[in-house]
């Protein structure tokens, strides 16, 4: 395990959560905006739990407060959230540098990487799932460099349009690295194994690789995995986990 296990308990009144991932919310996806809006609109969970890169690019908090900008959108969209039902995030590859400060107005409490869940009498071990992608030895590597404290305040100190122009760069970069989603890193199984029973759970939940699956590990261990949203590009895709009293299960997004 990476650090000491965070553990989290649902609510006694919790009757259903509702985990999502990569979603990669930007002004360039709104048709993925409008249905991530409408399932939160319909949707009858109690908690809402965003796996990590719920956002292509996050820029910094302090770009919440500048008017017209998609990040004061996405902070009024997660208030309105967060005003209905608990919310939760973890970050992701594309949105670890989003803070306390925007956290705090969204009402929105951040995750350790990974978390403990316990509700309904079981318990699940909550990821991103980037950490656990072994063989990508060199993003590993920089993820380990960006995630410092110095770089990060390093890269904030910067004025926002020249983060914002080097997100645009990245996602370009990413773009061009993206063609072919079966040639990525996969998450280890073996490491997934040694996650889950470290932590006591039979049942690892992540996204980050964007192969929405369910994997039998052996000795009654399973690896579960949330598909990637796009509803711009093609027919589109996503899936919600739903969390309740009857277990585990796999749903579209509601409308």
């Amino acid at each position: 395990m990476p650090q000491a296990l965070t553990p989290l308990d649902a609510a006694p009144g919790w009757r259903r959560i509702d985990l999502l991932s990569d979603l990669h919310l930007s002004p360039d996806m709104p048709a993925t905006l409008a249905r991530f809006r409408a399932h939160l609109a319909a949707t009858p969970a109690d908690a809402v739990f965003l796996l990590g890169d719920i956002f292509e690019a996050w820029v910094g908090d302090d770009a919440r407060w500048q008017a017209g900008t998609f990040e004061q959108f996405a902070l009024e969209l997660l208030r309105d959230v967060s005003r209905h039902r608990a919310l939760f995030f973890m970050h992701g590859n594309r949105d670890f540098v989003l803070g306390e400060a925007m956290a705090a107005d969204a009402s929105m409490r951040l995750l350790s990487d990974p978390t403990r869940l316990n509700a309904f009498g079981h318990t699940w071990l909550l990821s991103h799932g980037d950490q656990l992608c072994l063989e990508d030895v060199g993003y590993l590597r920089a993820r380990a460099i960006v995630r410092r404290p110095d770089v990060q305040a390093t890269l904030l100190a910067l004025p926002l349009f020249a983060r914002r122009a080097l997100a645009r760069h990245l996602r370009a970069k990413s773009r061009m690295h993206q063609t072919d989603p079966g040639r990525w890193a996969d998450v280890d199984d073996d490491a997934s194994r040694d996650w889950l029973k470290a932590s006591g759970c039979d049942t690892l939940i992540h996204g980050h690789t964007h192969r929405p699956a369910t994997h039998d590990l052996g000795d009654g261990l399973t690896r579960v995995v949330l598909s990637d949203w796009d509803y711009d590009h093609g027919p589109g895709r996503g899936d919600v986990l739903v969390i309740d009293a009857d277990g585990l299960r796999r749903i579209e997004p509601l409308t």
